[in-house]
Parts: structure tokens; sequence; C-alpha cells
């Protein structure tokens, strides 16, 4: 079978590393099906210098702010967040082939187009939940951008979400979005909303480059 022989290679040629690096624990467990055994996780992170909190920021929409950061395409599943009946305003970041027919189907949507730099912290900073509709995703960075920034996160319970916030109660993980973004809703009003971003800082650029020397250091031989 031609995927095996490839498998079988991929073995051959990462067997003698000190370790084979992968992104998330689904992943982990995929390689590890196929054979593989010297497998460590090495996450990626998100610049908490860039992506924060800012205090006092507002944005001229009807609160409260849910929020889409990502291409806007098909597969990323937006319109299962837009078609929802959800207080305030729906705000869309970024571009793509989709955008057109969204935008006419969904009028009352704020659609940004794609934000780079500061105006995207703001954006992040001043809305009040991330809402995350994709299904097939590995990781979904944008997540991590979100939570910097002290967003809570409503998503489905696939492999992307569950990867970076898992558990966490930073995120509501839910089969039906609609009720995973009016709990979400409820963490952002509860008091201490700065736990999102404790949550990112733990899965900084800085704890990412820390992992991956942890990765790589060859502990020696026992006597």
């Amino acid at each position: 079978m031609p995927e095996e022989l490839v498998y079988r290679w991929l073995r051959w040629f990462h067997g003698p590393a000190t370790a084979m690096m992968v992104a998330t624990e689904s992943l982990t467990r995929e390689m590890a099906a196929h054979g593989f055994t010297n497998l460590r996780i090495w996450s990626r992170g998100v610049d908490v210098d860039r992506f924060r909190p800012i205090p006092g920021v507002s944005l001229p929409y009807e609160q409260p702010i849910w929020l889409y950061v990502g291409r806007v395409a098909v597969e990323k599943n937006i319109e299962a967040f837009l078609a929802l009946d959800l207080p305030g305003t729906k705000v869309v970041v970024g571009d793509g082939p989709a955008r057109a027919h969204l935008e006419s189907r969904y009028p009352k949507t704020v659609f940004l187009g794609a934000l780079s730099g500061e105006a995207l912290v703001r954006i992040y900073a001043g809305s009040t939940v991330f809402v995350f509709p994709s299904r097939t995703d590995t990781f979904g960075l944008v997540l991590l951008e979100a939570l910097a920034c002290g967003l809570p996160v409503a998503a489905y319970p696939v492999q992307g979400p569950l990867d970076v916030v898992g558990g966490a109660p930073v995120a509501v993980l839910d089969e039906d979005l609609h009720r995973a973004c009016l709990a979400a809703l409820q963490i952002a009003r509860r008091p201490g909303p700065l736990r999102p971003r404790a949550f990112a800082e733990a899965r900084s650029w800085r704890a990412c480059t820390l992992q991956f020397l942890r990765n790589i250091v060859v502990e020696p031989d026992a006597p």
C-alpha cells in the first residue's frame, strides 16, 4: 500500500532523531498510531506583547460584539456563526472568496476586511466574545490571539479548539454553537476578565521557545 510505504520511510527518516516534534495532542495520537515513538509536543504560540487587552478601547457597534477573524471561505464554516440569532453585533475580520456572498446575505454583519497590526489588536480588545465556527482547522492560532486580548472563545468541540483550549474555563466548546456563544458571554461578564489573557501568556512565544529547547536536550545515559 503506497500510504504505508510513505509512513515506513518517514519512520526510518525520523527514527534516529532525539525527538519528532508535533504541534498538538491530536497529531501525537495520529502519528503514534502509525508507529512513531519519539514524539514530543512543540506547540504554537502567540505574541503576547502585541496581542493584549487595551483598557478603555471601544468599538462603534452595539454590544455585545461577536468577533470572527480569519479567511472568509466556505471551509471556515462562517455561515454557521452568521446565521445565529445573537444580541448585539457580529463582526468579521478577514477576506476571501465567500465575502461578497456573505455580505449580501447578512447585511447586519460588519465586514471589516483584512486587518493587521494595531488595528487588528484593537478589534480583538474591543470585542466581547471570539467565535470560531471552523470544524476543519488543525490548530487555529487566532484562538490564542483572541485569548491574549482577553476574549473568551465559543467554538465546536473539534480538533483545533480541543487542542488549543481543551476544557479550560476560558472557552465554551459545544455542538450547539448558539449555546456556546451565550455561555461564553457569561464568561466575559464575570469578574476577572483577564483570565483568558493568563491562559494565553502560558502559550507565549517565550513558552514555545522553552518547549522547543527542552525537546532537543539530550539527557545523559544513566550510569
